[in-house]
């Protein structure tokens, strides 16, 4: 066996930065997210220097075999300097979080407050908070999730100020609504139809008629959603003329939304869109439903929201927001909150999505 080469000054005398840094890095095995946090963030004047020595940790490893005491070594000097500066709590928390098996976006949140961070494309971006974007006002702790695991909003009195909903498709297959409604739900957004992914023909949604006819008999007051696979203002506008005359002799007093997701498949006639394409799509398709009486929603998730629109554009439309983790994260305004794909409702076999709603839409 080779001996180690002896470190040099130099080396020992490692920045207290890239001392966490290289701790979290092993603690979490998140090289590249890391740098690439680095990267996109930046820490001012010490961000470039913590990459230059995170590079030199690289080549260094060819040539030296970093022990678990060394990194013990590490994080215990490094908390020493944080405790010096009474910022050790933060380092406590950033441990604790990874132990208990928290993603490194939940770590990532906890330190970048200022900014809303998504994962994706197999990356992680920054997105500062916006200063003009109207912030919702939710009490994050007064969501509070049930023994049955469905969750409700609260106030300080813990007096409920939410409504249960679902949103159904042919998916669920055939639906007991009576059943449905014993389990108090008292809204259903239901799928009218979609849009091709490759040849962009329109389809109605083969459970619509039932399902709308079944929510309406059994006073579940009804909202709609259409997945979008437009690529014009004019496809997007065909879209909601779709919907319209589809839903016209029902009593929609639920917003008609616009279903906006990636298709994670680089042959989706969606696939090259940009986001002022997305954007412009989205208000056309808004517009048009706004002109037919009716309340227009977009439904997304944050890539959707952060990096597929542009939300300064939109900010006058209703949105429902899709996060499966608590508390939900997202700051800026939104009405329903789907925080569930596996919810278990009487009256329909198999999963559903769940979703609270903090304003009654049928007043």
């Amino acid at each position: 066996m080779s001996r180690r080469p002896r470190r040099s000054r130099k080396r020992q005398q490692i920045s207290l930065l890239t001392n966490i840094i290289f701790s979290l890095i092993t603690l979490s095995a998140l090289t590249g997210c890391i740098i690439l946090l680095l990267q996109n963030y930046g820490l001012k004047d010490k961000s470039q220097e913590a990459i230059n020595q995170l590079e030199e940790y690289e080549s260094m490893r060819g040539e030296y075999i970093y022990t678990q005491s060394d990194l013990y070594a590490y994080f215990e000097e490094a908390s020493a300097q944080l405790k010096e500066e009474g910022k050790e709590a933060l380092l406590d928390e950033m441990k604790q979080m990874l132990l208990d098996g928290e993603s490194s976006s939940q770590v990532f949140r906890t330190v970048f407050k200022d900014n809303v961070i998504v994962y994706a494309d197999g990356g992680y971006k920054f997105f500062p908070i916006s200063e003009t974007l109207k912030k919702n006002d939710y009490v994050y702790k007064n969501f509070v999730s049930q023994e049955n695991g469905e969750i409700v909003y609260v106030d300080d009195g813990q007096v409920v100020h939410s409504l249960k909903g679902i949103d159904v498709s042919r998916h669920q297959g055939k639906i007991d609504w009576k059943k449905v409604a014993a389990d108090g739900v008292s809204y259903a957004f239901i799928r009218v139809g979609f849009r091709g992914s490759t040849e962009g023909k329109l389809v109605e949604d083969e459970y619509f008629k039932d399902n709308i006819e079944g929510a309406l008999d059994n006073n579940i007051n009804v909202g709609i959603y259409f997945y979008t696979q437009a690529i014009t203002e004019e496809e997007a506008v065909e879209e909601a003329d779709f919907v319209i005359d589809l839903i016209k002799k029902y009593d929609v007093t639920y917003p008609v939304v616009l279903d906006i997701e990636e298709t994670g498949s680089s042959t989706a006639r969606t696939a090259q869109m940009s986001q002022e394409d997305y954007t412009k799509a989205t208000i056309a398709f808004c517009e048009r439903i706004k002109e037919a009486g009716y309340t227009p929603m977009i439904y997304g998730n944050l890539k959707t929201f952060m990096i597929m629109l542009d939300l300064e554009k939109l900010e006058v439309y209703e949105k429902w927001f899709a996060y499966y983790e608590t508390p939900v994260y997202f700051p800026y305004e939104f009405s329903v909150w789907q925080y569930s794909s596996k919810g278990k409702v009487d009256g329909i076999e198999g999963d559903v999505d769940l979703n609270v709603c903090m304003k009654d839409y049928s007043d």
